[in-house]
């Protein structure tokens, strides 16, 4: 037992000077880089707000921007930001203005509202997104843009610049806001299902 306590003490006092040498080493300098440094991908580099807002630089920590052409990346974007938006909107609404006159749907929590919701609802729901999907693909096939570069799909009331630099600071706008409501609904999600977030 006493050879035994002899070879843990040895064993012990090897790894403590092990591990003082090492605090007299010199440091290792690890080369770290941040995807915000990169270059501009290949047919990135005209979409508004990567320019003008971050000076050249692109955000892209996934790298996935090689994959992902820029056109898809930014319809895709756009797409979120509007419905992040509007998911906004119907987060605080229930809270200040209260509920429609429904049977089925009395919360005003919007995540319990979600599963108060009759699946016909649900069902109707999908239907009207499909058709407005179905709208702008068919409207982009005429030639109009719902991205921004070009004539709009739908502009009732005729909102919309004529002038190029105009257009441009419209466009970026529409994008910070997305990005920001984007943000804005992940934080009332954590704050939801996270309690104390």
């Amino acid at each position: 037992a006493s050879k035994q306590a002899s070879k843990m003490k040895t064993v012990l006092a090897t790894l403590a000077l092990a591990g003082s040498a090492a605090a007299f080493a010199p440091a290792q300098q690890a080369s770290l880089s941040t995807k915000l440094n990169s270059a501009v991908p290949e047919g990135y580099d005209d979409l508004i707000g990567v320019d003008l807002e971050s000076g050249g630089k692109f955000f892209d920590p996934l790298n996935l921007a090689q994959w992902i052409p820029a056109k898809w990346a930014r319809e895709t974007e756009l797409a979120n930001g509007r419905s992040a938006m509007l998911a906004t909107v119907g987060w605080f609404f229930p809270y200040t203005l209260g509920t429609f006159d429904s049977q089925d749907v009395t919360s005003t929590d919007p995540m319990g509202a979600i599963m108060e919701a009759d699946p016909q609802w649900w069902a109707q729901f999908v239907i009207l997104c499909g058709t407005f999907e179905a709208y702008k693909y068919k409207k982009a096939l005429e030639g109009k843009s719902y991205t921004g570069n070009g004539e709009p799909v739908i502009d009732y009331l005729k909102g919309y610049p004529k002038e190029e630099d105009e257009r441009r600071k419209m466009e970026l706008k529409e994008l910070k806001n997305g990005r920001l409501a984007m943000i804005g609904v992940a934080s009332f999600l954590s704050a939801h299902f996270i309690p104390g977030s």
